[in-house]
């Protein structure tokens, strides 16, 4: 029997005719873009949109800019370099990543994995993620498995059991966890049986993908505390985009909105270098000033680390606002307001 989650799926749009007719727009550019980057918005977050060109309008629907020359990377993050088996991307000694689905609920125009997600270069019969699995068996350095895509959460609830309870029976792995934007784009599918199929894995840990307030939706809520009942911590990790968060006011209700639905903020991530998102990319002085405006005025409990994930496959680096000016026995701070400050650096005797 289909399920509401899986109805929604099936009722997607995927054609920019279709969402050309609803908006009364030019469906032809956004087809060039779609037959190289697909197209899938979900019934739920297509209601979010308001008017064309909105910020949940540029997470979802293709731009013709997608396809303008650009010097950006197909595979910034040497993903495909890190890859010893065609399921797993093992950067990190202790870490790795299980692609588990090739498929995402709504594709986003600024996915890192946009080179192959919801392509036929992502489709990942169940065998190569078993596979996947051994491999991570027969390497005993790992100790902690993200599972992503594409995202987890689109597997059935049978095959998700299975994978994660092949995860659990390895002894060396300690944390398994997940990343899903279904909580933002698909929240029907966090349904009380799939928290009981994560439920039997812990510890989990789970990370969702909001970028915008409007985002935050009573659906979203109730998917989330769903998840939270079921002893499952979540975490958030925000892009920053160009025209959809990139502004203090955004930010600073966006993230103590994660908060009400009892989800740590993470990650704020600086654009990766991806081929075809160069509209989206801001400057780094753009975060680090955003993150200066947060302080003070938001709990520090919704303030995430700013990071950047190096070209190459280098791994994320921190970025902070320098509010630190000199050291000696007395240090000059600065505060988030610009004041100086002098603090005692001197130990007792």
């Amino acid at each position: 029997m289909t399920e509401i989650w899986q109805h929604s799926l099936q009722n997607s749009l995927t054609d920019p005719a279709d969402l050309a007719k609803r908006f009364g727009i030019d469906p032809a550019p956004l087809r060039r873009v779609a037959e190289r980057y697909p197209m899938r918005i979900t019934p739920h977050y297509l209601g979010l949109i308001r008017e064309v060109g909105d910020p949940i309008w540029r997470q979802c629907v293709p731009d013709p800019a997608e396809l303008a020359p650009d010097e950006l990377f197909c595979d910034p993050l040497a993903e495909e370099e890190l890859s010893p088996v065609p399921a797993v991307i093992h950067r990190y000694p202790d870490r790795a990543v299980l692609l588990a689905s090739g498929a995402c609920a709504v594709y986003c125009r600024f996915c890192t994995r946009k080179r192959k997600v919801g392509c036929a270069a992502m489709r990942l019969p169940l065998d190569e993620v078993r596979s996947g699995i051994d491999y991570i068996a027969r390497t005993p350095g790992v100790k902690d498995v993200l599972l992503s895509g594409g995202d987890p959460l689109l597997l059935s609830d049978d095959v998700l059991d299975e994978l994660l309870g092949a995860l659990r029976r390895i002894p060396h792995v300690q944390i398994i966890r997940i990343g899903s934007r279904a909580p933002v784009t698909l929240p029907e599918r966090i349904t009380p049986a799939l928290c009981a199929v994560l439920r039997r894995s812990h510890p989990l840990f789970l990370n969702t993908h909001f970028n915008h307030p409007r985002e935050l939706s009573p659906e979203a809520q109730e998917a989330c505390e769903r998840l939270a009942d079921a002893g499952i911590p979540l975490g958030n990790q925000t892009v920053l985009l160009r025209g959809v968060n990139d502004d203090p006011q955004t930010m600073a209700e966006l993230l103590p909105g994660l908060l009400r639905l009892r989800i740590r903020p993470y990650y704020i991530h600086h654009m990766d270098l991806v081929r075809g998102t160069a509209h989206f990319r801001t400057r780094i002085e753009r975060g680090l000033s955003l993150m200066a405006a947060l302080r003070g005025r938001v709990s520090g409990l919704a303030i995430p680390h700013y990071v950047v994930d190096l070209p190459g496959g280098k791994g994320k680096v921190p970025l902070q606002p320098n509010y630190l000016e000199s050291l000696g026995e007395t240090a000059i701070l600065r505060t988030p307001q610009g004041e100086r400050v002098e603090f005692p650096n001197r130990v007792g005797e």
